[in-house]
């Protein structure tokens, strides 16, 4: 079985105890909870009530009344109860967990410490082989920042956000409104993604650069179009992704703001050099020939030639397009 696919089952066999727990949950509150669009959840969902007990008769299959507005299970087949975590799983969670904690605005720190201490208490001997941090050993919580839990209870609630923040591409504070969209992990950096009503455009705001974050009475409402879900995918912290050395010109620092960018040096002559990762060499090699030479890829070696390449077969092509017109 792919590694997908038992995620997807993983997820359906816990979904009717979920449901039973939460029920009336619209979709769009379920798939946040989740980690799925909606659409995802509603696919799950016509094929969760195709399953149930062999004969596979009305008595036998689960049975469930949902739409986007509402979702209640009718019908559990004896599935009331969620999955046990293997002695591995309750390891790895409990790893995740540790390392979430000390991620500002990713997780409520108390109450990831609850749901710390009965993973350890579940898992008996398998919590003991978990490397814990000083703070766990010595039983202290871990602290949250004013900003962080503002961030944190603007989207719970959402609420529009009134942020001081700090742009290092432009080494300068300001102050704006934005509409929170969730937040992300990228390169073991926790951000807010969010609508900046001032640029009018989807910005990354990172935790420990937020100076300031006031939570406003006035609902968040970004654009219908504006990314919610799966646009910032391809930059989760993947070890596994490539990741790219780019230079950037004097004048474009602006980027940083608009990319999930690491930055690594900055040369006395304005050049700054960044790692940022992709999913494929194709879309990388479109972002940056976008830049002109405004961008230059340092590396890895593929990136380089597929930059090169379409570069000049561009062109090649712009000059044979003279030649016919000319």
């Amino acid at each position: 079985m792919s590694a997908k696919l038992s995620v997807r089952l993983a997820r359906l066999l816990n979904m009717v105890p979920f449901f039973l727990a939460n029920p009336g949950m619209s979709a769009a509150e379920a798939a946040r909870e989740l980690g799925v669009s909606t659409a995802t959840l509603m696919t799950d969902l016509n094929q969760l009530w195709m399953c149930g007990l062999p004969g596979y008769g009305p008595g036998d299959l689960i049975d469930l009344s949902f739409s986007e507005d509402s979702i209640e299970v009718t019908f559990s087949a004896g599935m009331d109860r969620p999955l046990r975590l293997t002695s591995t799983e309750a390891t790895a969670l409990l790893v995740a967990l540790r390392s979430l904690t000390s991620m500002p605005g990713m997780v409520d720190p108390s109450a990831a410490q609850s749901a710390i201490a009965k993973i350890e208490d579940a898992a008996g001997s398998a919590a003991t082989h978990v490397p814990r941090s000083s703070s766990t050993e010595s039983g202290e919580q871990s602290s949250e920042s004013a900003a962080a839990a503002a961030v944190r209870s603007a989207l719970r609630h959402r609420h529009a956000l009134e942020l001081t923040y700090y742009s290092a591409s432009r080494d300068a504070v300001s102050v704006r409104v934005v509409d929170p969209i969730r937040t992300v992990l990228i390169d073991d950096h926790s951000y807010v993604q969010a609508w900046c009503r001032r640029a009018e455009g989807v910005r990354l705001f990172r935790f420990d650069r937020i100076d300031r974050a006031v939570e406003l009475d006035e609902l968040s409402t970004p654009p219908e179009d504006a990314p919610q879900d799966d646009s910032f995918e391809i930059f989760n912290d993947d070890a596994s992704l490539p990741q790219a050395v780019l230079r950037i010109a004097p004048g474009y620092a602006w980027v940083l703001d608009y990319y999930p960018m690491t930055q690594v040096s900055a040369d006395d002559d304005g050049y700054i050099t960044v790692t940022m990762r992709f999913a494929t060499p194709a879309w990388m090699t479109r972002l940056t020939l976008g830049f002109g030479g405004g961008i230059e890829v340092l590396g890895p070696e593929e990136l380089r030639r597929s930059v090169a390449d379409r570069a000049r077969g561009a062109l090649a092509a712009y000059a044979q397009l003279e030649a016919s017109t000319g």
